[in-house]
């Protein structure tokens, strides 16, 4: 049998203190192998070691760690004993990575073309031959007019664009190891499918090995051919994807899958893992899962657990726990948890009948409703800066928002979600538009009441740690909204509310005299939460609140949200593009496309049943763990918002475009089921069928 091409065996890092002090171990007793045309994914929470593990398979580490035992071979060399001058010649050409934010790893003052060049000259390809190479990279990626991106800077690039030109630059040594690290985090559905599509079909044509870093279970039920799941620096269930997906071993990997959220779980409480990973300077001796298992006993308490296999395979699943277990267990919540408090005490108010008002907004009293939203950023030129054009960032949007109900509104990069939120709490201006509050017209240049609303209108930004002011303890950041409010006067004075506001998002009351950079990043938003909170607001717009977090901590801030609309009654705008959160969390959804709402409905009907092209384009490319469903694959990128295109905006990418699509902009429909939908083939269109659960995955027999 062949040897891999990728082997680690026994890869230990350790973090230096100062002189004389025992170094701190991180990541500890590491075995894997890879072979060529093989797709290995490692996941876990933030903070198990994944992104460490592939900087050190890289030597990148950064120097206040360092690797203190193993071995990692590739191509059947040592990668540990090579001098860096040789290892600079694997970098990018035996093996190359793909970093998780492609705004900090693409250099700001370079181009496009000079990037890839670099990448490209390590080959011995300069000048006219670089340069139809780079656009070759860049068609390859699936970027549009690559000849014209070339000479752009990562800013003028859409965040699809800049990932998809880190992986260019990533394949222009064509290595035979790819490593990944989240190179699908925080984008929207239609570009994660098409960077998934373009990865199998390298690897498909160049019998590439991947190893693929992610907290999304969906992407690895697609992509990859084994699972290794991480926790605390070490793997602790190694496994083929399809025995992984149909009973995972490990109680870690079962707390993962149960915390993702689906339509069917939107009655009750996700089962989010209580507690953290342990710091890597008090981990456990024995069990390093024990303190947050469900079915710890002493033993996991006492003992360290070996990797040990399931079977006598040769790759059979491998398992670090002293009592692996079937699937289903029960993992419950951390019971002294205040969020779990409040679940209890709301618990009889969400199984109590629903009035005519919890069953649909229109039914009840309306809270806010806005029409014919437009925000248009004018364009300026030349040295006088006149006015050549505008973007057209909303162009009339309506929605409604009822208490105690979740809009949610999706779309692409770029469709005009967070302008949207941004414009209702007046942090851009509106170009035109009518905003309703509880039935009363209130003006766009009414100051006063402007400023009442402020306060019965909050937002939770999508980027906890850029929106808190690292310069202030959580304290002062609580109470800034609500003395610029006039609802307290002094910190002493607002300091037992604030407490009563922290153990509402469930923190300690410590948390007050803290700095932001002290916190995980979910407690970091809990904390943007309690702030929004703090003014008592009857609406709150969610800015893609779980893009950037893992599962578990996903769950927690979902639990946290539910419990506290069912409690405070609170309405929510929830902005995303992760689908599996609009199933479990929205009553309505409505789906944007270049500014404009295309169709918008109940959250249960529009998902299992879509009415507008764009929007079964959208469910289409959601991964899910069952299958049965073809992706809709959309032509070309979204138009630009400077110039959109006549008539129908969707129509250049449209699978069922006909000639009137063409010639003018369709009316919005309402049908039957109550849902409003703008587009000319909706009544010939067939609805496609789409279960409504388990967007968290996908067709484990897709490959």
């Amino acid at each position: 049998m062949s040897e891999p091409l990728l082997c680690v065996r026994n890869l230990s890092l350790a973090i230096r203190r100062e002189r004389g002090a025992l170094a701190i171990p991180a990541v500890s007793g590491l075995d894997f192998a890879l072979d060529a045309g093989e797709t290995l994914a490692l996941v876990g929470e933030s903070g198990c070691g994944k992104s460490l593990t592939a900087l050190a398979l890289m030597r990148l580490l950064p120097s206040a760690i360092h690797i203190a035992d193993g071995e990692v071979f590739f191509q059947g060399r040592d990668l540990l004993r090579l001098p860096e001058s040789v290892m600079r010649t694997q970098r990018g050409r035996g093996m190359s990575m793909v970093f998780q934010e492609p705004a900090t790893s693409l250099n700001a003052v370079l181009t496009v073309e000079q990037q890839i060049g670099e990448a490209l000259a390590l080959r011995g390809l300069r000048g006219k031959a670089a340069r139809e190479r780079a656009e070759g990279l860049l068609r390859q990626v699936g970027i549009a007019d690559p000849a014209r991106r070339l000479g752009e800077y990562p800013f003028q690039l859409s965040g699809g664009m800049k990932q998809r030109v880190t992986i260019a630059i990533a394949l222009a040594g064509a290595p035979t190891l790819l490593i990944a690290d989240e190179p699908t985090t925080a984008l929207d559905v239609t570009v994660q499918s098409q960077i998934l599509d373009l990865l199998l079909q390298l690897q498909a044509e160049c019998g590439m090995a991947m190893l693929l870093i992610t907290h999304d279970l969906g992407v690895v039920a697609r992509v990859a051919h084994r699972v290794g799941v991480m926790y605390a620096g070490q793997l602790v269930e190694i496994a083929d994807r399809a025995a992984f997906f149909a009973d995972p071993r490990h109680p870690y990997s079962r707390a993962l899958f149960a915390a993702l959220p689906e339509m069917a779980h939107r009655h009750r409480r996700l089962s989010a893992l209580a507690g953290q990973v342990p710091a890597f300077e008090s981990m456990p001796a024995a069990c390093r899962f024990a303190g947050r298992c469900g079915q710890a006993e002493r033993k996991c308490r006492e003992e360290a657990p070996l990797l040990a296999p399931e079977g006598d395979e040769e790759k059979a699943a491998r398992v670090r726990c002293h009592f692996p277990g079937p699937v289903g267990e029960a993992f419950p919540p951390d019971e002294n948890s205040p969020s779990t408090r409040l679940a209890e005490k709301t618990a009889s108010a969400e199984h109590a009948p629903q009035s005519p008002r919890n069953v649909s907004p229109s039914a009840g009293p309306e809270l806010l409703r806005v029409e014919c939203l437009k925000v248009h950023f004018p364009i300026h030129e030349g040295i006088l800066k006149r006015v050549r054009g505008a973007v057209r960032a909303v162009d009339g949007v309506r929605l409604d928002l009822a208490p105690g109900r979740t809009l949610a509104l999706v779309g692409e990069s770029g469709c005009g979600k967070t302008t949207v939120g941004r414009a209702l709490m007046r942090l851009v201006p509106m170009t035109h538009g009518a905003l309703f509050w509880q039935g009363e017209r209130v003006l766009l240049n009414d100051r006063v009441r402007q400023r009442q609303l402020r306060r019965q209108m909050q937002m939770v930004f999508q980027d906890p740690f850029a929106s808190l002011n690292p310069r202030m303890p959580v304290g002062e950041i609580l109470l800034e909204g609500m003395v610029a409010l006039g609802i307290v006067a002094s910190m002493q004075a607002g300091r037992p509310a604030l407490e009563r506001l922290l153990d509402q998002v469930g923190l300690k009351p410590e948390t007050l005299d803290r700095y932001p950079h002290e916190f995980s990043g979910g407690q970091r938003q809990r904390i943007a939460i309690a702030r929004a909170l703090a003014v008592s607001p009857r609406v709150l717009i969610c800015d893609e609140p779980t893009s950037a977090l893992d599962v578990s901590v996903q769950a927690q801030i979902l639990n946290l949200l539910k419990d506290l609309q069912v409690g405070l009654d609170v309405a929510y705008l929830f902005i995303t593009h992760n689908f599996a959160v609009v199933e479990y969390l929205a009553h309505e959804v409505a789906v944007m496309y270049l500014g404009r709402v295309v169709e918008q409905g109940d959250a249960q009907v529009v998902l299992s049943a879509p009415s507008h092209p764009y929007t079964q384009a959208l469910l289409s490319a959601v991964p899910r763990i069952e299958g049965g469903r073809e992706i809709i694959r959309l032509r070309g990128e979204t138009p630009s918002p400077v110039n959109p295109p006549a008539g129908c905006h969707f129509h250049p990418r449209c699978p069922r475009v006909r000639p009137e699509c063409r010639e003018s902009y369709p009316e919005e429909r309402v049908l039957p089921d109550g849902r409003r939908v703008a587009c000319h083939v909706v009544d010939i269109a067939p609805a496609q069928a789409h279960t409504a659960t388990g967007w968290g995955g996908v067709n484990t027999d897709a490959r």
